[in-house]
Order: C-alpha cells, then structure tokens, then sequence
C-alpha cells in the first residue's frame, strides 16, 4: 500500500525553494510554477526560462549546499565495505592475537617444571585460591541461569515455597544465606581493609606533603667541609682511612662493573682498603674475580680477595666474617656496594665530609640510579617505585626523623656505631634492616643525600623481581617477631618507638600488602556474587587513582605508565602477601636468600669514562682502558665457556597469578550481568594484568 503523500512537508520545501530563489541575479528569471514548462517561440531573440521545483533541486547554488548532497548506491556500498574491511581487520588481529597467547600458554605449561611432591606453604597458599576459583565458577554458573530465567528483576521468594520449582526454592534459599550469613561478615571485613587502606594512604599523603616543603625550602643535609678535584688541594690527615666492601656471589656478569669502579675512587691509596668479598661456590667465576682483583693489585691499588670455606649467613654472614679481620681496627669508615653498583670516583668525597662535627651520625645513604630503567616495562614499573622509595620515604625520614631502613649498599657506615649495635647479624635475610633498626636504637642517626646516586641494575626477568620481593617482604616480618621486645624496652623515646612498630613495620610493611591482596583480590571479586556486601567506587577507582598519581610525582616522565603501574602494584600484592605471611609465622622458606640475577646491563664505555678519571691511582690511562676492555684471554674464554656451559633461561608460567587472573575475569563477567560500570572495568582490566604477568609477558622474553 503506498505510502500517502505528506502535503505539509511539501508546503515546507516549496517555502525553502522560494527564498533561495530570492538570491537569484535580477537578469535572471525563475519561476517556481509546477505548470508551465514551455519556451517562447514567438520571438527568437528571447528565451524565456521557466524551472520546476523539482528541476531546482539540480541548480549551481544547491548543489553547495552540503544538506542537499546525497550519496549515490556505489559510494554507500563502498562505504560499508571500508567499514567491514576494518572489521575484519580488527578481528583477524585479536584472533591472531588469542592465538599467539593460547600457544603461549601451551608452550609454558609444557616447559613448566612439575609440582613437588611434599607441599610447601606456597602450595598451601596455591591451594587455597584453586578452592577460591572453583567456588567463584560455581556461582557464576548458578547467576547465569538466574539472569536468564529473569529472576535478577524478580526473584523467588521463601515466603512462596509452596509453589516455587526445586530450582527456584534453592536460588531463593540462596538468596537468604547470603544476605543474612555470607554478607555481613564480608562487609565488615571489607570495611576494615577500607579503613587500613585509607590509613596507609593518609600516611603516603602525609609523606608527599614532606617532600614538597622539602623542595620548598631547599632543605637538605649540610656538610661541615668539602673535598676539592684534586687530592693534593688538602692534607693526607684530612682524608680517613676508608674500608671498602664489595660482598658478591657467582655475580659473573657484573664483579667487573663494581671491582673497576671502586678502585677508581678519587681518594688517596694509602688510605682506603679494597675487599672483595666472594661467596661464589662456581670455581670458574672465583678464578675469574681473583685475576680481576690481582689485575688491580699490580696497578697500585689497595685490594684484597677474600672467600670463605664455611658460607653461612648468606651476605650477613660474609660481612661478619670481613669485620672479624685485625686491620679492620685501624679503619673509621666502611663503604659496602653491591657486585651491579658502580660508584662515580667522588663518592667518598661527596659522602665522608657529613661525618666530620656530626659524632652522633652513623650511617650516610646514597640514592639508587638505574642504568636500565627504561629497558622494559617491568623496569619502568619498578623505577616508578624506587623513585618514590627514595626521594620521598627516604628523604622524610632522613630530615625530619633521622632514621630509615638501611638499603643494604651504596652507603657509608662509621664502624664505630657497627660494633656499639652489635655488628651484622645472621638472624634474617634483611641484615641491613636490622643493623640500621638496632642501630637507631643506641642513638645514632642517619642521613639520607638525595642528590649523590650511585649506579647498579633493576631485575629484568619477573623471575628475578619476584624473588627480590619475596626476600624484602618476608625477612621485615621475621625481624619485626626477634626486635619487638628489644624496642619496647629499648630507652628511646616513645614517639621513636611508635614510629619504628607502627609506621616503619606495622603500616608499611605489613599492612600495605595485607589489605591490597585481600581488598582487590579477593574481597572485590567475592562482593560481585554477594552483592549485597557492597565496594564503594571510591575504594575501587578514586583513591587507588590518586594514590598512583602521588606515586609517579618523583618520576614524571613514567607518567605515561600510571595506569599499568597501578595494575601492577595489585598485581604484586600476592608476592608481597605470600611473603609477608611466611615470614610473620616463620612458614618454610621464610629464611631462603636467593642472590638476584643480573644481565651485565652497565656499559664498558661507563667503565672506561670512569677509568679515565682515575690517572691519580693508575699509571697509564691508555694502558687502563685496554685492560679494561680485555681482562685477559684465558680469564676471556673461561667466562664464555662457562657461558656455554650454564642453564638455558626460559620464561616460567605462574600458577597463583593465572589462577587468580581467572577469579578476577569470572567476576568481571558477573559484574557485567549486573551492570555495574566501574567495577567491570577494574575487574576486567586486573584480570588481564593477572593473565600477562602469569604468562611472564611483563619482563624478559628469553625462550
């Protein structure tokens, strides 16, 4: 049946047609008539003109007019076919992506190592989130049937039993249990990491806030004197004898880096001692590090190789042992690196002058700088930390309280405030926190200088990073159950005391992982099957958003990374949890120190720029810089036959990591039945950072 004509509209457009008309030239006649279409032909001199309304469609001035093009069959099915060719396109590369990732996948299952026999309390833990999963499977399975038989609009009810079907009365007695059991219990809990983590956020803020007046008024710690370029400007009495450490093991990537940059400290010979101290149980990198420090020795330099035959304590142990020594009395100071630290030849000279008029000061700390931050996104993520680590906890803590936790190397101890706390101890796997907490509890004080930094390497395998993180969050646990009672009946102040337990231990250490894992983890995807436990958006998205930006402030330029970073923290928080927990209940493994691999990242033209300000301590700087680039043939085809000869690396599959990526993509999946926007997105997006990271996609790619 046609379509019945619209006069309205016609009457409309006919208006329209005529007040175009009215722009037309005079010399020009149009007429708007239906009727007439017929010339003149009366008089052959004159043409007269007559255009229909439907002919003035088709005229000059229309034909400008963007609002009367219309677009032809052809141009319409090209258009569509643009569109479908970009689709296509679109599909084929997130198939081809899937693809890629499910063979991925398939090849780091298979290379993947076997379970052990005997479970440890990771596989505990391990267990634990399988039952997790399979719970949150469960549920899913059970909403979905409910959504589709509509009962998310209206569910069955109890009062109605009756006449409700089996499947129906067990959803409506579900629904029962979990407002009035499951539901209560989880939003307490909920509320209570919310308060924790707003704590810890009040504390991070506060922090900020110290940095910034910092920056304000320029404060920063001033030494009483000044070591001028060059050495004979001064007195040999006005330079302290200085010990030096390098404590490494099997560290064949790196002993060359430390060992060339320590002995070209801009100090006088007779008054710094070089140890090497070697814990590596491969015969070949021994052999290699002892005609290194030999190399060194001919030159001139003060130098000595020391490995022990018992190799207990790890690095406190082999610190202990070299502060046992009969010349060690002889020395004030002591510098420690580690083997992937390489120092600029002014380090002593910018650190030591703090001590002079400052008796009470024990302990100079350097900042880290990083050679290959921006190698992968596993380094910039970890670079974005440490900044913050650094400039921000650091240097607070250094100016207002004058005490932090010692980082282990880059930094200058008095010897003196060493043996009044006891010397290093053996007790945990982070010597260099308990020295420094013992320490401040005799009265010494720290100092913490932003502006020297001191090169080494980040881990670029997630391998490698996991277990560095594991060792720096269990061994604060395992310290804090041994000092406890020590600074409660310690006679510092109590203000000292509440900093060390509560902020120091307490908050940072244990907190900070407990209610992130348990926040985001686990709480969060649980409230999405109960909904009637409730997240607020804030806790989800606001707040971690602004505590992300006040962490990348110390590194604007990883700014562009915020978003990862954040994904990432959480992502982490399973490792720091894991860790945390092992080392509070001194679980199996909690006392494990495994020495955190290196790539050899810094550059020989680094050593020889350093080298070649060191014409004071060696004799030839031409000579120097081709022993630097060639150590030697046969230490040379040692290192490469040892090469050859080590373990093929290979990226690893973490089980923990995917099998909660799947937990938190389930609830993402229930999240979106519901509609609820933000948490969807969180959700969704932490359960790919999950994914990525259990298929050790973040780090180096090395099989």
């Amino acid at each position: 049946m046609p379509r019945p004509p619209n006069y309205e509209f016609q009457q409309w457009w006919n208006k329209q047609q005529q007040e175009i008309h009215n722009f037309n030239p005079p010399s020009m006649t149009f007429s708007s008539s239906s009727s007439t279409s017929t010339s003149n032909v009366e008089n052959p001199n004159f043409v007269s003109v007559e255009i229909s309304t439907s002919e003035s469609i088709s005229s000059p001035l229309n034909r400008k007019d963007p609002r009367n093009r219309t677009r032809s069959v052809r141009q319409l099915s090209f258009f569509c076919f643009l569109k479908l060719q970009h689709f296509i396109h679109y599909l084929f590369s997130f198939f081809t992506f899937f693809i890629s990732l499910l063979r991925t996948a398939n090849r780091r299952i298979a290379n993947s190592p076997p379970l052990p026999r005997h479970p440890s309390p990771e596989s505990r833990f391990y267990r634990l989130i399988k039952v997790l999963l399979a719970l949150v499977l469960v549920l899913l399975c059970f909403e979905l049937i409910a959504y589709f038989k509509g009962w998310h609009f209206s569910p069955p009810s109890l009062h109605k039993a009756e006449v409700l079907g089996f499947v129906e009365l067990v959803y409506a007695s579900w629904l029962r249990l979990r407002a009035e059991y499951l539901a209560p219990p989880l939003q307490s809990l909920s509320n209570i990491c919310i308060i924790l983590f707003l704590v810890q956020s009040v504390d991070r803020a506060v922090l900020m806030l110290g940095c910034f007046w910092i920056k304000l008024r320029r404060i920063k710690p001033v030494a009483v004197m000044e070591y001028s370029s060059k050495s004979e400007d001064h007195n040999i009495e006005d330079f302290p004898m200085v010990l030096v450490q390098i404590p490494m093991c099997n560290e064949r990537e790196v002993y060359q880096h430390s060992i060339g940059a320590v002995c070209a400290q801009n100090w006088p010979r007779e008054r710094m001692l070089v140890q090497v101290l070697d814990d590596s149980d491969d015969p070949d990198v021994q052999q290699l590090i002892k005609a290194e420090v030999q190399k060194w020795q001919q030159r001139g330099v003060r130098i000595l190789y020391r490995h022990r035959l018992i190799r207990t304590g790890y690095k406190a142990g082999n610190l202990k042992s070299a502060m046992h020594c009969d010349y060690v009395k002889n020395y004030e100071f002591v510098a420690i690196f580690d083997a992937d630290f390489q120092p600029s030849p002014d380090f002593l000279k910018k650190t030591i002058p703090y001590f002079k008029g400052n008796d009470d000061l024990g302990l100079v700390q350097a900042r880290w700088a990083f050679v290959n931050k921006d190698e992968n996104l596993l380094t910039r993520l970890q670079n974005i930390n440490l900044s913050f680590h650094f400039e921000v906890e650091q240097q607070v803590n250094g100016v207002f309280i004058n005490f932090f936790g010692f980082n282990g190397t880059a930094g200058v101890w008095r010897i003196k405030a060493l043996e009044e706390c006891g010397g290093w101890s053996e007790r945990t796997t982070v010597e260099d926190m308990d020295v420094a907490v013992r320490a401040h509890l005799c009265g010494w004080k720290f100092i913490f200088l932003n502006d020297v930094k001191c090169l080494c390497e980040l881990p670029e395998s997630y391998e490698a990073y996991k277990k560095q993180q594991h060792r720096w969050h269990s061994g604060p646990m395992q310290l804090f159950r041994m000092c406890f009672m020590e600074i409660i009946r310690s006679k510092v102040s109590w203000t000292k005391k509440f900093n060390i337990i509560f902020l120091f231990f307490l908050l940072r250490k244990l907190i900070l992982p407990f209610y992130s894992f348990t926040l985001f983890c686990i709480i969060l995807p649980l409230t999405m099957f109960l909904p009637e436990a409730h997240l607020p958006a804030w806790v989800v998205c606001y707040v971690p958003g602004f505590m992300s930006l006040l962490s990348i402030l110390p590194a604007p330029q990883s700014f562009p990374f915020i978003v990862p970073y954040l994904l990432f923290e959480n992502t982490m928080s399973v490792t720091k949890f894991n860790a945390m927990i092992t080392g509070l209940f001194r679980f199996k493994g909690s006392y494990e120190w495994v020495v955190t691999k290196k790539s050899g990242r810094s550059s020989e033209a680094d050593l020889l720029g350093l080298s070649e300000k060191e014409s004071e301590v060696m004799v030839d700087t031409s000579t120097l810089q081709r022993s630097s680039s060639d150590s030697g043939l046969e230490e040379l085809n040692k290192l490469n036959m040892s090469k050859k000869n080590g373990k093929t690396k290979r990226n690893r599959l973490y089980r923990k990591e995917l099998t909660l990526a799947f937990i938190l993509l389930t609830a993402s999946v229930r999240s979106l039945l519901s509609a609820q926007g933000i948490h969807f997105y969180f959700l969704l997006f932490q359960g790919i950072t999950f994914l990525i990271v259990g298929l050790d996609l973040i780090g180096e790619q090395v099989s």
